[in-house]
Parts: C-alpha cells; sequence; structure tokens
C-alpha cells in the first residue's frame, strides 16, 4: 500500500515518538525534560550502561550518540521490532487513532504529478539564476549589493532575476519540452479563457525560490524592480505544490539550526530572513507576506515550543503582535507557547544586522516577552482605570481572553497569573495616590473592595512607556514588573515591593539587627536589583567594620554610590507608613517588625519555586496527586499573604508592588 507524504505527516505529528519509544526504554530520570518533550534513555539498540539515546518529541527524531542509530518513528519500529514499513505505518496510524486510507490510484498519479512539476520549478530556478547573472540582471545584481547581500549569500538561496519580458521564461521551459499545461499548473504563466495569449507571471523581479520542508522549489516570490509596479512583492499563486498557509520561508534550513539548539524566530520577509542567515543567524523564517495561519504556528512548534515572534518597531509592527496573540492564544499548551520581540521604532531585522551585527538583533531577542506580558500591556495601556466601571471591564476583558484557552492546565495558570497582575496592578496604583484619606484608608484596617478575581481594587494612576504611545492613547496603563524589566520599554524605575524594602531599610537604621539575624542577612534572596544593591553595600561595610552604627552604614552606601536608592527606599517606607523600619522606632518594635517581613518574604519566596516545580511536574505527569500538589502550595501562598494583610493592615507589609 502507498502512503502519501501528506498522511505520513499527519500521523507522526499526531503521535510523539517518545510515545512509541517510550514502550521499549526506561527514561532517564536526570537528563530528561519531560516538559521540553527532550528525552534520554540507554540505547536499544546497543548494550550501554549510561543513557546516549536522546530522542525530541518537537522533531519527531532518535539519536544515538553511542551507536549513531537515527531516525523516525516507522524506522524505529522497522529496525528494533522487525516491522515492515507498511506494518509500522499501521501501528502508528493506530495509535493517531487515524484510519489507514485505501488505495487511492488518483492520489498515486496526483503525486507523479507533483513530482513533475517540482521538476519544472527546479527548472525556472536555474533559468531566474542565469538570468541574474545576465547583462539584463545589471540593476538587480546592483539592487542586492546596495542591500548587502554577498555573492556566495545570493547563491545559497538561489536568488535570481526574471527578465522584462512576457515570454522568456514560457520559451525556456518549452524548449526544453515542458507541457504547456504544466507550466500553467506551476502557476508560472498567467492565463485563463479570457486571455488568447498566456503570459510569464513574473517579469522584471528578484527572485526568491520557496522552497518546502524538504528543500523542493514549489514557488516563487518576486520583488519589483520598477516603482511603478502595482505590486512591490508578488508571489506564486495556490498551485499543487503551494499554498501559501502552510509554508514558512527558510523553514529547512532553519529546521536544521534548531536542531543544533537555537530557538526558531519569525520575522516579516525575504530579506529579513536572508540578511539574518548571512549575519549567522540561520534559524529565522517568515510567512509569505500574509500574517501567520494556525498551519504555520504549528510548523513552528514542531520545530519549537517557544519560537520568538520579531515584528517591525512602529504601530503596525505593535498590530500585528497583538492579531498574532490573539491568534495564538486559543492554542497554547504545555511547552507549546511563543514570545514577543519589539525592535525600535523604525528599525527592521535587516537593519539592525546592518548597524549593530547579530548581536544586536540577538540582544533584542534576549529581551522577548511572554505572551501573557504582551496581552497584558494591549489591556492596561491606553486606558485610566480611574472607576470602579472601568476596574470591572479589565477584568472582564481578561477573563473573556483567558477562557479562550482550550487547554484546562494552561488555562488555569493563565487565570491566576491574570489575578495576579490585576491585584498588583490596582493595589500599587492605590498605594500611588494614596494621600490622607485615600482609596482604602480610613475603611478600617483590612477592608477594601474585592473585584471578581478576588482582590482589593483601588484607583489608577498613569503608566509610561513607549508602547502605549504606539497604541495612539492618550491616557496609559500599567506595565507589569516583567514587562518592566525588558530593554523593550523605557523604565520609570524598576518595582520595588514593600516588604522587601522593609527588610532592607531596619537592617539600614538598626544595624545591631545584622548580627541578631545574621545567618539569614547573609544569604537575603532578593528580587529587586536596587535593593540587592544596598544589601551587597550593607554586608561590604560589615567586612570593612563599618556597620556598628546607622551612620557609618548609610555613609559606606553613598561611597559604593547607591545613595539615591536609599532615599527612595526610605521615602517608600516613609509613604507607605512603615514606621518599625524607620530610625525613629524603638529597636524592640523593629526587632518585632523585621522578624515578621523576615518569615513571611522567606515562606512567599519558599513557595513561590515550590510553586514553579509543582507546575512543572503537572504540566509534564498530570496526574491527580500533582494537581493536588499545586491546590496545597497556591491555598499555601495564599495564607501567607492573609496572614500580611493581618499583620500589618491593608497594605502593609505586603508583597505587591509599590513603585519607588
Amino acid at each position: 500500500m502507498r502512503f502519501s507524504p501528506a498522511f505520513l505527516d499527519e500521523i507522526r505529528d499526531r503521535v510523539p515518538i517518545s510515545s512509541v519509544i517510550g514502550t521499549r526504554v526506561t527514561w532517564d530520570r536526570r537528563k530528561t525534560n519531560a516538559p521540553k518533550g527532550d528525552w534520554w534513555a540507554c540505547c536499544p539498540f546497543h548494550g550501554e550502561k549510561s543513557p546516549s539515546f536522546h530522542c525530541e518529541d518537537s522533531k519527531g527524531r532518535y539519536h544515538c550518540f553511542g551507536c549513531s542509530a537515527s531516525g523516525d518513528h516507522f524506522k524505529f519500529l522497522t529496525e528494533l521490532e522487525g516491522l515492515s514499513f507498511p506494518e509500522a505505518v499501521e501501528r502508528i496510524a493506530d495509535m493517531a487513532g487515524v484510519p489507514l486510507p485505501a488505495r487511492d490510484m488518483q492520489a498515486e498519479q496526483r503525486e507523479k504529478q507533483r513530482a513533475g512539476l517540482t521538476d519544472i520549478m527546479e527548472m525556472a530556478t536555474v533559468f531566474f539564476q542565469e538570468q541574474l547573472q545576465a547583462a539584463d540582471g545589471a540593476r538587480a545584481r546592483a539592487y542586492l549589493r546596495d542591500r548587502g547581500l554577498s555573492a556566495a549569500t545570493q547563491q545559497s538561496f538561489r536568488l535570481g532575476y526574471a527578465p522584462e519580458s512576457r515570454n522568456a521564461l514560457k520559451q525556456y521551459l518549452a524548449a526544453r519540452g515542458v507541457d504547456r499545461q504544466d507550466i500553467e499548473a506551476c502557476g508560472l504563466v498567467i492565463h485563463g479563457p479570457d486571455i488568447p495569449v498566456s503570459y510569464d507571471r513574473f517579469r522584471d523581479r528578484i527572485m526568491f525560490p520557496i522552497p518546502d520542508s524538504r528543500g523542493r522549489i514549489i514557488a516563487f516570490g518576486g520583488r519589483a524592480m520598477s516603482p511603478d509596479a502595482l505590486a512591490k512583492y508578488l508571489n506564486s499563486p495556490e498551485t499543487e505544490l503551494f499554498h501559501k498557509g502552510n509554508v514558512l520561508y527558510n523553514f529547512a534550513r532553519a529546521r536544521k539550526a534548531v536542531a543544533r539548539g537555537e530557538t526558531v524566530v519569525v520575522v516579516e520577509g525575504y530579506m529579513d530572513v536572508i540578511a539574518l542567515a548571512q549575519a549567522g543567524i540561520e534559524n529565522a523564517v517568515a510567512p509569505l507576506g500574509t500574517a501567520l495561519t494556525e498551519n504555520q504556528l504549528e510548523l513552528l512548534w514542531r520545530m519549537s515550543g517557544e519560537p520568538i515572534l520579531c515584528f517591525d518597531g512602529d504601530g503596525a509592527g505593535l498590530k500585528a503582535a497583538w492579531r498574532v496573540a490573539d491568534l495564538i492564544l486559543p492554542m497554547i499548551g504545555p511547552g507549546k507557547t511563543a514570545r514577543f520581540a519589539l525592535l525600535a521604532e523604525g528599525k527592521d531585522p535587516d537593519d539592525l544586522v546592518r548597524d549593530g551585527g547579530a548581536d544586536a538583533l540577538r540582544a533584542v531577542l534576549a529581551e522577548a516577552r511572554p505572551l501573557a506580558d504582551l496581552l497584558w500591556m494591549r489591556e492596561t495601556s491606553s486606558v485610566n482605570f480611574d472607576t470602579p466601571e472601568r476596574r470591572a471591564e479589565l477584568e472582564k476583558t481578561l477573563r473573556d481572553l483567558t477562557s479562550r484557552i482550550r487547554d484546562e492546565t494552561v488555562r488555569f495558570h493563565y487565570n491566576q497569573d491574570m489575578r495576579d497582575r490585576v491585584q498588583g496592578f490596582f493595589g500599587n496604583q492605590r498605594r500611588q495616590k494614596g494621600q490622607g484619606q485615600g482609596w482604602g484608608q480610613g475603611q478600617g484596617r483590612g477592608q477594601g473592595q474585592r473585584g471578581q478575581y478576588g482582590h482589593r481594587t483601588g484607583s489608577n494612576a498613569q503608566g509610561t512607556g513607549p508602547w502605549s504611545r504606539r497604541a495612539g492613547a492618550g491616557a496609559s496603563g500599567g506595565i507589569t514588573e516583567s514587562l518592566g524589566r525588558s530593554a523593550l520599554l523605557k523604565r520609570g524605575g524598576e518595582v520595588m515591593t514593600v516588604r522587601e524594602a522593609s527588610i532592607v531599610v531596619a537592617l539600614i537604621n538598626h544595624p545591631a539587627l545584622i548580627d541578631e539575624f545574621f545567618a539569614h542577612v547573609e544569604f537575603l534572596d532578593l528580587a529587586n536589583s536596587d535593593l540587592r544593591k544596598l544589601h551587597i553595600a550593607l554586608l561590604d561595610a560589615l567586612a570593612l567594620d563599618m556597620a556598628n552604627d546607622r551612620r557609618m552604614v548609610i555613609e559606606a552606601i553613598k561611597q559604593a554610590g547607591h545613595g539615591d536608592i536609599w532615599v527612595r527606599a526610605e521615602a517608600l517606607m516613609r509613604r507607605m507608613r512603615q514606621w518599625p523600619a524607620l530610625e525613629e522606632a524603638a529597636l524592640d518594635d523593629a526587632r518585632d517588625a523585621f522578624a515578621q517581613a523576615l518569615h513571611l518574604h522567606r515562606s512567599a519566596r519558599t513557595l513561590h519555586k515550590e510553586l514553579k516545580y509543582a507546575e512543572a511536574a503537572l504540566a509534564s505527569d498530570p496526574t491527580d496527586e500533582n494537581y493536588q500538589r499545586l491546590v496545597e502550595i497556591q491555598a499555601q501562598i495564599r495564607d501567607v499573604q492573609a496572614t500580611e494583610a493581618l499583620i500589618e493592615g491593608f497594605g502593609v507589609l505586603s508583597g505587591r508592588a509599590g513603585r519607588s
């Protein structure tokens, strides 16, 4: 029985290769990273004591670094279990829940036709390459040279030129025995019942051959040389070979780079991909002149569970990022998401690499933000949440967004993440505006209005950031702590939590606490980088015997160049009325408050680390036991937060963000 490549690809994609191999091996727990689909075991093809057999679900391949055995689902079954190829296909199809296709003579005939069409496309590619080097290709060569593309790069991507002629390619192919119907089937000519004589589709254009996943040319993209052309870029039409929404430019080459450990990067167009490859970044792909499709996203996830989507740094680029975010959201799952990188305004990847080299782009990619950050920024960047109705509307919008996620586990974590963001955002804005009888003050300790997410809401202050300006917003909203650290945004100051600040400020104002709590103070785990600087300066002062009194400690901090951080941290304590941390407090009061804050801080940090482990365990092994463990940790975190509120009242000593 003959199986089409499309059918084989379908059942391979439906069944993780680890499910096939896992019945014959025992996975090594130390080297295996199950959430990422990265598996290690002792090789079943030769005897060994340490695991050198590796398989990756994203690539559907296995390889042994000991005996060099390698292959896919079918090869594993044929070589290890001695099945015939049809038997191996039947086994995988059964695991995938896909019925075997009945033999289709017409489909087999179409497959033969496809093979013939790819031969014609190869002939056309050679023709365009020859024309680029001919006299008529001088302007095209000059353009490519001005764009900084070397001859070697042009040859590597097989760039060509379509001459300004209505029949040059058609005559070239006809002279080599290609039938008119086949030329038309390849989409190389314009034809139809109302066109008496067909003519070349591509004329006076730089030609970009588009290969499929196996490197065969299936279509072309052409860039017009004339500024008067109706379309700057023109792609081949839909054909038996080419379906635009199912293809990514440079897919085959990028897949090899990803196999070497890179993360696939999605850019806008052909020139971006080629410029990056010339700079040494070979893991880039591009859609073909349209927005990403679901099928293209599935192609990306076959290469990498977390591709980076790179957008031009202008308003159109940001809107494009939002459209893709909406497309991706329902499809995400454990180990299946995306990150977003926005370039500086007015720059595309090609510009960035030419101006600053590959390192300039890598720096931007390193700052790529998660999907959750992009969605949060979009919903909070253009509205002033100064009324209860607007705050309620934000909560409803976020609930509607997260409800679109099909995967139940990921939807659960997104709901939790958005609750935390809303809680921190409104609480932060309330504390910023809370002067005298502000929101939540004068209502009684620990009281305030609770919204749908179970948080206490407050009034909103204005946020800053270039993304808000790109959206054309007159008023801007909040930026999450993680997004605020990104170089993509102009930061107005890093988030400094009240709890962390109270611990550090108390140590500086009351140096006697350093000796009493030295075992904890020495290894204090702080999230805020500015507070970490104060902590280091404090330890340095201690080592230099300059921590005997408050004045000497503050002098050491100023000598270290962190006097401004100290001023901001202490001002935050006064603004938040954290009097036990201030100089005026009695040592006994300072000690009690410090001990409470330290205990809560250490408990919270430990629980959040345990939460990450529990989330990873649940993602890799979604059992009731792992789910229950996750729920228990979340309950403990809520208990810690409730304890904070009860000890110090609304917002006091809470780990929630207060902008310093």
